[in-house]
């Protein structure tokens, strides 16, 4: 099986290409963290659902996890598919040895009605592989409080920044499972970016409309490669300690952005990203600060990607539950993204519920229309964060 980072990046740019379908301004999300939520459900699944969910974590396109034969009608579904939850887990414990220079925190949680028998194998296992308790709620007597709780709780993970995850009435009494997952980071730049230096520019949403930005600006050492073949360029970002990069993918033309989309793979980007494709240039960076805000209902669009049983009242949770009729709803995803010129801060949660039914000498990067951007973890080389800056 290829490793969790290749299928994660490739399960992130399926999802993008599916967000860009119905949005023509920011997109901004967490790779990670959806994928990890897909794993704790893909965890309690069995038969044609765990299938489903396999296929949608671990495309086909570039990985090898079509070869894994079908754990339906066998024994031992869990330890069938361990190694999947086991990269999981590896992933979950390097990302969580974060040093002193940035906080970088990934959550799950499960909140579980209180009456409601769930397997204890599950939950042994989704708290192994996972890292995530089971905490009883009354959704059955008190569904609201449940749900300021469930908030309550992302909130205290994401820096208060995720707010009202779930909104009013997204749970009733019939609701039996929450799902939860946040992704959080906060992390100062290599080299930051001088505040005196900042000011305001037009930004281009296209050739003829523009908005302004405040427009921070350094001439320094970055990771840099022209891309003679997209008509773009990217660099590397790098935050302290170098452990996380933000890379910034710029075309040449104000409105090249969609052809290099069309062109980009996952595959293209590690190529892209790689050390031996960036040499080291001296780069006249000029970067928005950035605020970006985004609310996804994931369902429509993980059904755009194969996800449809998950979501079906015939669903397959018996790996969760010994009863019958719990299938999934509410795939929110919510993510924050603050850029200034002290660093980043960028935070995402993800929810699923269950319910029964240039200078002279540098080269410049003039980052004044839209472009791609996402942040790398080194050694895990995962995609924590990936969107695209198309309108301050």
């Amino acid at each position: 099986m290829d490793s969790l980072d290749t299928a994660t990046a490739q399960f992130g740019f399926d999802l993008f290409k599916e967000l860009d379908k119905a949005n023509d301004g920011n997109i901004f999300f967490s790779p990670v963290g959806i994928s990890t939520a897909i794993g704790m459900i893909f965890l309690g699944t069995r038969g044609a659902t765990a299938t489903e969910l396999q296929k949608v974590l671990y495309s086909e396109k570039g990985t090898e996890s079509s070869r894994i034969k079908s754990a339906e009608n066998e024994v031992g579904h869990i330890e069938k598919t361990e190694e999947i939850h086991d990269q999981f887990q590896k992933l979950l414990t390097e990302i969580s040895k974060f040093p002193n220079d940035y906080e970088l925190n990934i959550s799950n949680r499960l909140f579980g009605e209180k009456t409601y028998l769930f397997l204890q194998k599950y939950i042994d296992y989704v708290e192994k592989y996972y890292h995530a308790s089971l905490e009883p709620v009354d959704f059955v007597n008190a569904a609201d409080e449940s749900r300021k709780k469930i908030n309550s709780w992302v909130e205290s993970q994401t820096n208060e920044k995720v707010k009202d995850l779930f909104p009013e009435g997204s749970f009733s009494s019939s609701t039996k499972l929450v799902l939860i997952n946040t992704v959080y980071f906060k992390g100062l730049w290599d080299r930051e970016f001088k505040k005196e230096y900042t000011k305001e520019e037009e930004f281009w949403l296209n050739k003829e409309t523009s908005k302004p930005v405040r427009m921070m600006t350094q001439c320094s050492s970055f990771s840099f490669t022209l891309l003679e073949d997209l008509q773009a360029k990217i660099v590397g970002i790098p935050y302290k300690n170098s452990d996380l990069s933000m890379f910034v993918l710029l075309p040449n033309d104000i409105d090249g952005l969609e052809k290099i989309i069309d062109k980009l793979s996952p595959e293209k980007l590690v190529e892209l990203t790689s050390p031996g494709h960036l040499e080291q240039r001296k780069v006249d960076l000029h970067l928005p600060r950035m605020q970006v805000e985004e609310r996804y209902e994931l369902e429509p669009v993980l059904k755009g990607m194969g996800m449809l049983s998950a979501f079906s009242e015939h669903a397959d949770y018996s790996g969760m539950s010994a009863r019958s009729g719990l299938h999934a709803q509410n795939f929110l995803h919510r993510s924050f993204l603050v850029v200034t010129e002290d660093g980043v801060e960028a935070t995402a949660g993800t929810g699923m519920g269950f319910m029964v039914s240039s200078t002279a000498d540098c080269e410049l990067v003039h980052c004044n229309h839209p472009f791609l951007f996402f942040i790398r973890h080194r050694e895990s080389d995962s995609i924590l964060f990936f969107g695209r800056f198309s309108s301050p």
